[in-house]
């Protein structure tokens, strides 16, 4: 097991934080030996995990929960996330993950559509005639950062095959996400990850069609790092 470091290491010192709620989504393309998954090294500037190579993804914003959609989350990964988060909260997490890789890697999750909204998170849609599409996405795994860490993180991992975005326009880098391409699986394995990457890609292998598998979450309970069921 990846030792814990910096950021990602156990500190008692530290007053109790209550986790954020985040999202993060692992675009894939291809099927079995030639599963290729999209992913970025987040930059230097980073105080969280620099250098690191992660999936687009990002803490909740409150406009993700009125962000203007043309299609909902799927009855099944909205009803898995509702056994744990009311049903707003669980479609806000779609939104941001969908909005995040927007933002870091240029590439929408969209179907054509029109809506008069001005907020600015939504623009690199409605710029080219789009809204957000969150009916391809699938829940993979979610994992919350142990007590005793400077940031915590309540992070649902979703997927979703390349087919889902917009257009094909190639990813391009950003501030936020370095490097950005796409990488066998294999190669994925040997870059530099977070311990918790490690983890989200065995589950994606583990949760492929055609045999379906239950979500996992990976937590602390009773001073133990557990992985169950949802």
């Amino acid at each position: 097991m990846t030792r814990l470091t910096g950021d990602e290491a156990h500190n008692p010192r530290l007053k109790p934080i209550r986790p954020r709620l985040a999202a993060s989504l692992i675009l894939t393309r291809g099927s079995g030996d030639g599963l290729e998954v999209l992913m970025g090294r987040r930059s230097s500037r980073h105080v969280f995990m620099p250098n690191k190579y992660v999936f687009p993804g990002g803490r909740v914003d409150r406009a993700d929960a009125t962000a203007p959609l043309a299609a909902d989350l799927d009855a099944r990964p909205l009803s898995l996330m509702r056994q744990c988060l009311p049903e707003r909260r669980a479609r806000a997490a779609a939104v941001a993950a969908v909005r995040e890789t927007a933002e870091e890697t240029g590439l929408l999750i969209a179907r054509p559509g029109q809506h008069h909204t001005r907020h600015p998170h939504w623009r690199p849609f409605l710029r080219d005639g789009y809204l957000p599409d969150l009916s391809g996405l699938r829940v993979i795994t979610r994992a919350i950062t142990p007590p005793g860490r400077k940031r915590r993180f309540d992070t649902w991992f979703f997927t979703a095959d390349a087919t889902v975005l917009a257009d094909d326009r190639p990813a391009k880098p950003s501030d936020e996400l370095e490097d950005v391409h796409w990488v066998s699986f294999r190669d994925a394995k040997s870059l530099d990850l977070p311990f918790i990457t490690h983890f989200v890609l065995d589950e994606l292998l583990r949760v492929q069609p055609p045999a379906p598998q239950p979500v996992r979450c990976f937590r602390e309970k009773h001073g133990k790092m557990l992985v169950e069921e949802i």
